[in-house]
């Protein structure tokens, strides 16, 4: 039997989930190094697979091309009618944080495979999200707006139809976030019956 107290690993890990936060409170112009960000990207694919489908897409944003990230997903705003305020907005937000990371999900063949591949993306983007926690950075996982995916995956230069699962912010903290109160998660523990 195992017991939490002898194994220091567990604890650490314990740590880094429980400290993990959605901060964008971050130094934008504190640049991350390059190795660090390719060890957050490694971490992705590190996340259970169905079927080793291998569906993740990583495109990293840094510099300039955070405005080009901006530009696009404007321009699919605007071409389905949002209006002039957000999309001055859209433009400029990804300069909030030194490096946004861009992760796609591939298509499946069927649409479980499909929702297999995003169940997949999403536990990697975690993966990096708890790595980053560990490197001491802070991070903030972005949905896509749904009429930017295709733009921003071929801005990226994902395969088509793949989905923007996420644009996570990443930057070195100016403060810590408290952590949330969060409801008792209790499990429920099913017990084996006899069968007549």
């Amino acid at each position: 039997m195992g017991n939490l107290s002898d194994n220091s690993g567990a604890s650490f890990l314990e740590d880094v989930i429980r400290n993990r936060r959605t901060n964008l409170n971050v130094y934008p112009d504190q640049s991350i190094d390059a190795e660090v960000i390719r060890s957050l990207c490694e971490s992705i694919h590190w996340a259970p697979n169905h079927y080793r489908t291998w569906p993740w897409r990583v495109a990293v944003c840094t510099g300039e091309s955070r405005g080009a990230l901006g530009q696009v997903i404007a321009a699919a705003l605007e071409s389905s009618g949002e209006e002039s305020a957000r999309l001055e907005k859209t433009k400029t937000k990804f300069f909030r944080a030194p490096a946004v990371i861009i992760v796609g999900s591939v298509p499946g063949d069927d649409s479980l495979t499909q929702e297999e591949n995003r169940d997949s993306v999403a536990a990697g983007i975690q993966n990096l999200l708890l790595l980053a926690t560990a490197f001491g950075l802070a991070s903030f996982w972005s949905t896509c707006p749904p009429v930017a995916t295709q733009a921003v995956s071929q801005l990226a230069g994902f395969p088509a139809n793949t989905h923007v699962t996420g644009l996570i912010y990443l930057g070195w903290p100016k403060k810590s976030v408290p952590a949330p109160d969060r409801p008792l998660l209790e499990p429920t523990f099913i017990e084996p019956t006899l069968s007549c």
